[in-house]
């Protein structure tokens, strides 16, 4: 009976929470980031938007909606609460364990990751990469120096005996032959076996064919695996080559604290699209900031013609989990947390991911 007291008190408690927000309509701060908060002229639409509203119904609450950038829009809910312009907020939130210090959070309402974008190279920057790589300039030199060795060894074995192969009679045009017999033996296998007239070089041909074989096949390998589509698109092959690029990120983000973090130089705007502007127009290297973030703004820009030549690399850092931001110590968490899990299994929600983000 004492147990049922105590449900019935808590009941009325909350109850009585969601009465004195009815009657006084919350102040939700909203930041833009596409596609969950999206600004229009006077209107605000997008995937949290839709969320919150959904959620403010179900809860049965009224709302007022005030655009802030992302930083302002934490240090309204955050500020004391004398000063305190918003009781929620709306945007791409990451929950993080340093924002939980000074605001509270809803569940998680989507999981993303960190994703980079860049802007693919064209043919000629493509093919002074593949002539700059240091792997191309490794194989190279494994093969021009295996070369003069064969080269030298045959030369030594045959250039007296055989006319065919060695007519050079300058000191510079005989080490020219020498590298070229190296150079045709590894890269066609062997030379005919009939072309080397000694005995020992016929010996030393038929042992160095299988190793030949085998070089070739090891450096076609190493070759290969540095040359793969992402390498040759952008510059980006992991995430230590962004320390000697010029990389953008939104500022107050979690992709700029990643970055921070990893000790990568990177400069900051309080909004995507400058950062996306700069990046095509290539006075940055690259764009970090969440995935679904820059999928769906690639994506609109290019339906408008635009950012044709920007792409973002498979590479997934830091996986995320966006949140509502709430006042601290704020009366309705649990109100706003049982609202989005009926919310989040509605169909209403699941058409609403497959019109902004096609999944």
């Amino acid at each position: 009976a004492l147990c049922a007291v105590f449900l019935l008190l808590a009941s009325f408690g909350s109850a009585a929470a969601v009465s004195q927000q009815a009657s006084t309509p919350l102040k939700v701060g909203a930041a833009e980031c596409p596609p969950f908060v999206i600004s229009e002229g006077d209107k605000l639409s997008g995937l949290g938007i839709f969320l919150w509203d959904q959620i403010a119904t179900e809860m049965g609450v009224e709302y007022d909606i005030t655009l802030y950038p992302l930083g302002e829009m934490l240090e309204a809910i955050s500020s004391s609460k004398e000063s305190r312009l918003a009781n929620v907020g709306v945007s791409c939130l990451s929950i993080t364990a340093e924002r939980e210090k000074f605001i509270d959070f809803s569940h998680s309402f989507f999981e993303t990751y960190i994703g980079i974008a860049v802007k693919e190279r064209g043919f000629m920057a493509t093919f002074v990469s593949i002539l700059s790589n240091p792997a191309t300039l490794s194989g190279l030199a494994i093969f021009l120096g295996i070369a003069a060795l064969v080269g030298l060894l045959f030369y030594l074995l045959e250039h007296g005996a055989n006319a065919k192969l060695y007519t050079a009679e300058t000191g510079r045009g005989k080490l020219v032959e020498a590298l070229l017999v190296g150079m045709v033996f590894i890269t066609r296998g062997p030379i005919n076996f009939w072309e080397f007239r000694s005995l020992v070089a016929r010996v030393l041909a038929t042992l160095l064919a299988l190793g030949a074989t085998f070089l070739i096949a090891g450096i076609t390998a190493v070759l290969a695996s540095a040359f793969t589509l992402e390498s040759l698109r952008s510059d980006v092959k992991d995430l230590q080559d962004l320390a000697r690029l010029r990389v953008g990120a939104l500022e107050s983000s979690t992709s700029a604290q990643f970055l921070t973090r990893s000790g990568i130089p990177h400069q900051t705007q309080a909004d995507l699209l400058p950062l996306i502007d700069a990046l095509q127009r290539g006075q940055l290297d690259a764009v970090v900031s969440d995935a679904a973030v820059l999928r769906f703004t690639l994506k609109k820009g290019k339906a408008e013609g635009r950012y044709q030549s920007l792409s973002i690399l498979p590479y997934e850092f830091d996986s995320q989990n966006y949140g509502f931001a709430l006042e601290p110590k704020s009366e309705f968490v649990e109100e706003v947390n049982q609202a989005l899990l009926t919310v989040r299994k509605s169909e209403q929600w699941k058409r609403k991911i497959l019109e902004y983000l096609g999944e």
